[in-house]
């Protein structure tokens, strides 16, 4: 539905091309209201998206007024609504709009809050319309949450996924890392969300916006990697994709290590081990998750190292990859897997890093379905 506001700044045929689906304008189109369209639009929708939503729109859907298409269907949907308020500050500080937002609310209306920002009249503060991804987030993090209290398979499950790499500190300014993205265990923990689990995503330093309806914890080292994963209550599953550094410096430099000339030789950098999380998540305990997903990344002998690596941390699967620079993996869209569980060996074909996700996502699904107590 457009507004006769909306329409100043899109028109009807624009929007129409853009998404490739009707614009509905005028409540008295009587082709449409033959049909009763109003009603028809107000029934057919499983969320009703105001964006934007303007201080009159919102008074109109405080005060039941109903005298243009999109607050006739407003009044006559029994559909959940979520607001996204766009306005001038003042307009959005005013009394009356908090007012009737206050009402929304009570009434179970959702919103997507206001930002502050700058503003087409020149002014800057709170009233902004939040960002799209933002609204985005909003839309999907709604229907995974419907999703969690259906019928969804993963509901009620709970499952950590770590993800992205660390960094270890040299001095204020340096530090050891490795090249991770934190692009397949985002999609993962995107993948296992969209199945209705309870995702909680444990990340190192990455560029990634955490998906929409999983709870992100930040973290830059292992140690408190190691910390934000101990410190969760019990977990049905645990997904380990991060690169977390095998190593540490010793110490860390209080003040940046200096150059002193040319010719300068740097002293020589002692390192200690860093915490193993997967073997501490998989060591045998009553916290111990059900399922334990651990993460090979080698350059050779991948499934070789990749068994003995399931054996060595006591995990249930290992995900091994090829990350060569050949493989393009690092950093990179897509990759080649081998699924090693106790049964064997699965050779997945090279895809995307977000289709690895899906299906490894599906695999654990299937894993529980083929529990007895699921």
């Amino acid at each position: 539905m457009l507004t006769d506001g909306g329409s100043q700044f899109v028109t009807p045929l624009t929007l129409q091309a853009l998404t490739g689906e009707p614009v509905y304008t005028d409540l008295f189109s009587l082709t449409a209201e033959q049909e009763m369209g109003h009603i028809a639009l107000s029934r057919s929708a499983d969320l009703i998206l105001v964006c934007p939503a303007s201080a009159n729109l919102l008074a109109k859907m405080a005060n039941g007024l109903a005298d243009d298409l999109a607050s006739t269907v407003l009044l006559a949907t029994d559909a959940p609504v979520m607001v996204v308020p766009a306005m001038n500050v003042r307009m959005w500080e005013h009394a009356a709009t908090q007012a009737n937002m206050a009402i929304l609310a009570k009434r179970g209306v959702l919103l997507v809050s206001p930002v502050a920002g700058g503003m087409a009249c020149g002014e800057f503060g709170v009233g902004r319309m939040a960002e799209p991804n933002d609204i985005k987030d909003a839309v999907i993090g709604f229907f995974r949450q419907r999703v969690r209290h259906g019928e969804a398979v993963l509901a009620g499950k709970k499952i950590v996924v770590t993800a992205g790499p660390t960094h270890e500190p040299i001095d204020p300014v340096r530090y050891l890392a490795n090249r991770s993205s934190g692009r397949q265990g985002y999609a993962i923990a995107d993948a296992l969300a969209d199945l209705g689990a309870d995702v909680t995503l444990v990340s190192g330093p990455t560029a990634l916006r955490a998906p929409a309806g999983v709870t992100l914890i930040s973290c830059e080292t292992a140690r408190e990697m190691e910390a934000a994963v101990m410190r969760l209550p019990p977990q049905d599953v645990a997904v380990c994709t991060a690169a977390v550094a095998d190593w540490r410096p010793v110490s860390e430099a209080d003040q940046k290590m200096k150059k002193k000339d040319r010719d300068d030789v740097p002293a020589p950098l002692s390192l200690v081990a860093n915490p193993d999380i997967l073997a501490e998540i998989s060591a045998p305990s009553v916290h111990r998750p059900r399922l334990v997903v651990g993460f090979a990344a080698e350059t050779e002998n991948v499934e070789a190292y990749a068994v003995a690596k399931r054996t060595r941390k006591g995990c249930d699967w290992i995900v091994a990859n090829d990350v060569s620079l050949a493989a393009n993996v690092m950093g990179g869209v897509e990759n080649q897997i081998l699924l090693i569980t106790p049964q064997g060996v699965e050779y997945w074909p090279r895809m995307t890093k977000e289709e690895v996700a899906r299906r490894l996502a599906i695999s654990i699904m299937d894993w529980f379905c083929s529990t007895s107590d699921f």
